[in-house]
């Protein structure tokens, strides 16, 4: 029979923020395949866990993934941690979990400590829906690009980023999405873990001037839904209302449902543009 491949979260900071059922499971395992081993061995010295481990890495995750699943093809039973956090989570294994499931290999996950879920519930913003962004690409066409379809974007948003990184980031943000609010949680679970809230403008000049140390996480309030239709509805104002409701007709939709549509869009009433079209 094949092994069992476990996703195990390990802490982001306070070493007691790991389950009982993660430390039993990593001292159960054949071997525990580490982010970073060097970074782990300190985890697994203070849990007094012995078992074997391996690194699997951003670098090295092809090749020693076709090596993990070999050995799991085998029967043997593998952890995967990361340096902090949950597997597979802006972290290492992705990768596996997929070609896992491709050789027909069982994945589980023990959940626990998350950056992003503990930042949320700190912020004191809208959890009710969100937009995990992770960290932003290095690739200058690519960050515009994700940032953009960000503009309107009503959802909370989060990222990570590292503190050499995070005025660039702050300013960024703030030019592309606007003043909105914002809050920078830093060293979460740490002894020195700070929350500040303020706007993005605000955030900017603090951190430009204070400077920054630890992993941060950044949670921003997503667009005011009426702030949107009103834009929404300015952009449909520079357009006749023959230009809008020839929009529809392209795409095929009819007429009476076009005069519909564009009455939503504008703000009117569907009279009002019968008796446009009507009218002499």
């Amino acid at each position: 029979m094949p092994g069992i491949l476990y996703l195990c979260a390990t802490p982001i900071g306070n070493l007691e923020d790991i389950t009982i059922r993660v430390i039993r499971t990593l001292k159960e395992v054949d071997l525990i395949a580490a982010e970073d081993t060097r970074n782990s061995i300190k985890l697994l010295n203070h849990f007094e866990i012995q078992t074997p481990m391996t690194s699997y890495h951003a670098h090295n995750k092809y090749d020693k993934g076709k090596l993990l699943v070999e050995k799991l093809s085998a029967g043997k039973h593998i952890a995967l941690i990361t340096d902090a956090g949950t597997p597979a989570i802006s972290d290492p294994g992705e990768e596996l979990v997929q070609m896992c499931y491709e050789a027909g290999i069982q994945v589980t996950s023990l959940p626990g400590a998350n950056a992003c879920l503990t930042a949320l519930s700190l912020s004191g913003l809208s959890t009710c829906r969100f937009a995990f962004e992770g960290f932003l690409p290095t690739d200058k066409r690519e960050r515009r690009h994700i940032l953009e379809e960000l503009k309107k974007e009503t959802r909370t948003i989060i990222f990570y980023e590292a503190p050499h990184r995070l005025c660039k980031t702050l300013r960024l943000l703030w030019e592309t999405l606007g003043n909105r609010q914002v809050v920078v949680c830093r060293e979460l679970t740490k002894r020195y873990e700070t929350v500040y809230l303020a706007d993005l403008e605000k955030a900017c000049a603090y951190y430009e001037k204070q400077g920054v140390k630890g992993e941060c996480v950044l949670v921003i309030a997503g667009k005011d839904w009426k702030q949107i239709q009103k834009e929404t509805r300015a952009e449909w104002a520079n357009l006749s209302m023959e230009e809008h409701i020839h929009l529809y007709l392209e795409q095929g939709i009819d007429k009476k449902e076009a005069m519909r549509l564009v009455a939503k869009d504008r703000g009117i009433s569907k009279r009002d543009v019968y008796q446009h079209f009507i009218s002499p």
